[in-house]
């Protein structure tokens, strides 16, 4: 078939991708004499469109599509996650267009709207990642939230629990009212603001704060023990404003003496330093906010108030009783919530938690040890270690629907004090203690109207689903909490291998390569390192390669804000898949900022289309030459010129440059020399001299060798170009490019 005259990404990349994956090339098989490679996707968010920073998985196609073709058992397992919080917020948007709200459902009902909506969108980029040439085996491809991924998270939960490593505990958490969940350090913004400084009088002293709303709450003020100002008061009481309510005067050297008035109001239930001093001086800690940003606990003219509302009618209040003394600007940093960058109120609230530390032990041993390699070892190896060797305990529940519920129930009978969010027959909500709601309520409309409940910190529950093994009873409930999204993902690798008894795991595990963005190194990473050596005393792969973000050609982050974002598929459609593949690569410097721009995607167009030219000229050289040329081997090489010998020898260097930059993962400085193989060393000077040769037959016999093996070369980077001229250039064997053996960089003919 004759060669277009340009390469037409549009007619080909469809067809080939569904030759590679109707062929069962993506699909390996378990071969015990072999040894495996084995690669997992970073599951992406199974309802939405890939963004550019998502085709970096371009580098684990990379590898698939080289290991594939050194022959080895290649398994790139695909995957799609739930992303529990992410996903909720985004369908909770769409309800407020809508006209209406996540509070007007029971959970359940909100359960499976939220279900109906993920899958309709589900297949969105599994598209995505087709288009993009990703040789994914779709045969095996799991989703967070499959029965058998699910029922293996919970049995870790069980085993964790069971080992005394999982607890519940009352602890000032971040919490995000719109969200209406709790938030890990990780999942909380920095913002920089200006803000007001209130100086308030508290009779004995002066305090200042920038929270005058919490002062319901407050257990004591705290001076420092050096400041000699404050040195006679402590001991003695001062009096909170508005209430006079007497609190003691304390001193503690974590208060800054010159912030303020060098006398910190102590609210422990709302701030993470006053929580602080409260623990360590055994002060009560006083909620004054609820989870949904209502005030409580505080006199009735202000309580259901949200705290915008509450502060200003403080602050009015002390001015009335001339207990605000001045105001002055303060520039600050407050904490947002990562998802909808809402003010984070720090509230006292139980939650569950994972013991990291005993957890942590063997995943930085590992590291240590060699079991698992960190790529690139100088800049995360550190990082690595820092974190986890000053980790905290993990909070793992979430006050959201979407995900799975954390297994405990708890006896409403045994445990009256629970308070619970339902909607009750007629559709009202309802809140309040259960010893109260059951006087008018019965049971099974509370659980049919379920929406959240909220247990003590000291009350009892089971693992065990069903009748209060105490009571007896039946009105028994299970935890509304779900799963943090990434104690599920940190599972991932023995989840979706079937740990522990499939042939898949036997075979696939540990993995050989994880793949991933860096600024997921804590989140992901390490909690696979975790909770895998928990599990099965192995780690889960033996190398981690961590790369960085998209940036656009100036240097600076995509996001839709800027303006500066490029749709990867809008790219894909106009230049090809191959394209932008060699554009997320070429010019990288490792774990360097990726940049990305359409100049630089067209320039890689451009390439491919150079590459394509070289077949054109051998399907036309061909043709004119009119009889079979003969296979390059060996025997021939009486018959070479020196342009010959040093254009094999270079081809020699090229392919044992490009296996050496693969297997140590520089990926850039492979595709640059091929890239400057094929360009300059093969079109520019080869080809042009093999135009004006007289023994066309030896030239075109080195020609066709030179280039069949440099688009096994260039496979990996851009697969279908490469594809598509393998099929249209004669050569000895007929199998597809995607199983071809890769060159080996020896002296001796390559098969092609």
């Amino acid at each position: 078939m004759e060669m277009e005259k340009t390469y037409n990404h549009k007619n080909t990349e469809e067809r080939l991708y569904k030759m590679w994956e109707e062929g069962g090339y993506f699909t390996p098989k378990i071969d015990p004499v072999k040894k495996p490679f084995s690669i997992l996707l970073p599951l992406p968010n199974a309802s939405d469109p890939m963004h550019m920073g998502n085709m970096l998985f371009t580098i684990q196609d990379v590898l698939a599509r080289w290991h594939r073709m050194m022959g080895d058992p290649t398994l790139w397992l695909p995957g799609g996650d739930h992303a529990g919080m992410e996903t909720q917020y985004v369908y909770e948007k769409h309800l407020v267009k809508q006209g209406t709200s996540r509070l007007n459902y029971d959970r359940y009902t909100l359960y499976k709207m939220i279900a109906d909506f993920v899958e309709k969108n589900k297949g969105v980029n599994k598209n995505q990642m087709r288009r993009m040439g990703f040789s994914l085996d779709w045969t095996r491809y799991k989703y967070s939230l499959d029965t058998e991924i699910v029922k293996k998270v919970l049995e870790t939960f069980s085993k964790l629990h069971k080992d005394g490593l999982v607890y519940r505990g009352e602890r000032l958490v971040n919490y995000c009212a719109k969200c209406g969940t709790a938030l890990s350090d990780l999942e909380v913004n920095h913002i920089a603001e200006t803000a007001t400084l209130y100086f308030l009088d508290y009779e004995a002293i002066q305090i200042a704060t920038t929270r005058p709303e919490t002062i319901f709450a407050d257990s004591a003020v705290a001076v420092n023990p050096r400041d000699k100002r404050y040195k006679n008061l402590v001991g003695k009481d001062a009096i909170i404003p508005l209430i006079n309510k007497k609190i003691p005067i304390i001193s503690d050297k974590a208060v800054e003496k010159d912030f303020g008035t060098g006398a910190l109001k102590i609210t422990p239930a709302h701030d993470a330093l006053d929580n602080e001093i409260g623990h360590k001086h055994k002060l009560n800690s006083i909620k004054c906010i609820d989870i949904r940003g209502k005030m409580m606990n505080v006199p009735a003219k202000y309580l259901g108030m949200n705290v915008p509302t509450a502060r200003e009618a403080v602050l009015e209040d002390l001015k009335k009783e001339g207990k605000l003394i001045k105001e002055i600007p303060l520039e600050h940093t407050i904490n947002t919530c990562y998802k909808c960058n809402k003010i984070i109120e720090p509230t006292l609230i139980p939650q569950w938690y994972v013991k990291t530390k005993p957890l942590a032990i063997p995943a930085i041993k590992a590291i240590k040890e060699g079991k698992t390699k960190i790529v690139p070892k100088k800049r995360f190896e550190k990082m690595y270690f820092d974190w986890l060797e000053n980790i905290h305990d993990w909070n793992i529940s979430r006050q959201i629907v979407w995900g799975p519920r954390i297994p405990a129930w708890f006896c409403l009978d045994c445990n009256p004090d629970i308070e619970i969010n339902f909607i009750d027959k007629r559709g009202q909500k309802v809140f309040g203690e259960y010893k109260k709601l059951r006087k008018k309520y019965e049971f099974s409309e509370i659980e049919k109207g379920l929406q959240s409940l909220s247990a003590p910190v000291g009350a009892k529950y089971s693992l065990d689903k069903g009748i209060c093994h105490k009571c007896s009873g039946e009105n028994v409930l299970q935890e509304t909490d779900t799963f943090d999204t990434w104690f599920l993902s940190g599972q991932w690798p023995l989840t979706t291998l079937g740990f522990p008894e499939s042939e898949d795991f036997k075979y696939f595990y540990p993995t050989s390569v994880l793949d991933t963005m860096w600024d997921i190194l804590f989140f992901w990473v390490a909690r696979m390192m975790m909770l895998c050596l928990y599990n099965t005393g192995q780690v889960p792969f033996k190398t981690v390669h961590l790369h960085a973000r998209v940036v656009d050609k100036n240097g600076a982050k995509m996001s839709k804000s800027k303006g500066n974002t490029i749709d990867p598929m809008e790219m894909v459609e106009k230049y090809g898949a191959d394209a932008v593949r060699m554009a997320l690569i070429f010019g990288v410097a490792p774990a360097g900022d990726v940049v990305v721009s359409e100049d630089k995607i067209r320039a890689m167009r451009n390439f491919a289309n150079k590459v394509w030219n070289i077949g054109r000229f051998l399907e036309y050289s061909f043709e004119q030459y009119g009889k079979e040329i003969p296979f390059y081997s060996e025997k021939v090489t009486a018959k070479l010129l020196p342009s010959d010998l040093k254009l094999l020898k270079e081809l020699k260097l090229l392919t044992i440059g490009v296996t050496k930059a693969l297997n140590t993962y520089q990926f850039s400085k492979a595709v640059e020399s091929l890239y400057e193989f094929v360009w300059h060393t093969l079109a520019d000077v080869y080809v042009e001299e093999v135009k004006t040769r007289e023994d066309k037959e030896t030239a075109l016999m080195v020609l066709r060798h030179v280039y069949l093996t440099s688009l096994k070369l260039l496979h990996p980077f851009m697969p279908f170009v490469t594809e598509e001229i393998w099929s249209k250039i004669p050569r000895k064997y007929n199998n597809p490019l995607i199983i071809s053996p890769w060159p080996t960089g020896e002296n001796r003919p390559v098969k092609t």
